[in-house]
């Protein structure tokens, strides 16, 4: 599923694959918090890069948290590391020990709660025409590819999307400045396809 929440922070959610193992000695879990997976949005495929150097891990290492269903009042834990791995935000994160931390661990260890969610940034789009590939010759368009982006936060989430694809999205509507001023590219780039 891919959403914003009311800052204008986008939301990609995992299937239920996003957890891969878990450590209940440690209260660890590593997990897999976004992919290149295209997803239909706005009419086009919008597809998350995960190059070197596309994705700006930083902020998630120096001050990342896990939350709960993206609530930022629910902070559940830390994210011990993370990275790219064969395409993939890979992470590891550790559960807190309080009683609403350790209710989602228990879910988790359970596998009653199997999904996995990004909160992200899109510092630099690239729009790739039908028909055509881009320079790498990685993606074919018609897409959107998010070529510079940066996670801000990962949740467990309890309802994925779509658990039958790499990733599921969903969007609710923000009324931050950054959602207008991607409202007024996507329009702009639909008038340049209708003017040829």
């Amino acid at each position: 599923m891919r959403r914003r929440d009311k800052e204008g922070i986008l939301q990609r959610e995992m299937p239920e694959a996003g957890i891969r193992s878990i450590s209940k000695e440690k209260r660890t879990a590593e997990l897999s918090f976004s992919s290149e997976t295209p997803y239909m949005r706005w009419g086009e495929a919008e597809i998350l890069d995960h190059a070197p150097g596309a994705c700006d891990l930083s902020r998630l290492q120096s001050i990342g948290c896990v939350l709960f269903n993206h609530n930022k009042d629910v902070v559940i834990g830390k994210i011990l590391s993370a990275e790219i791995r064969d395409h993939r935000g890979v992470a590891t994160v550790e559960f807190d020990a309080d009683e609403k931390s350790q209710e989602i661990f228990d879910k988790v260890q359970s596998g009653t709660l199997k999904g996995v969610s990004v909160g992200y940034i899109v510092n630099s789009w690239e729009y790739v025409e039908k028909g055509t590939k881009t320079a790498d010759g990685r993606f074919e368009g018609e897409c959107n590819i998010a070529r510079k982006w940066t996670p801000l936060e990962i949740s467990i989430v309890s309802i994925p999307a779509d658990p039958t694809v790499g990733v599921g999205r969903s969007y609710e509507n923000g009324s931050s400045l950054e959602t207008r001023e991607r409202l007024i590219q996507l329009n702009q780039n639909i008038s340049r396809r209708y003017e040829r």
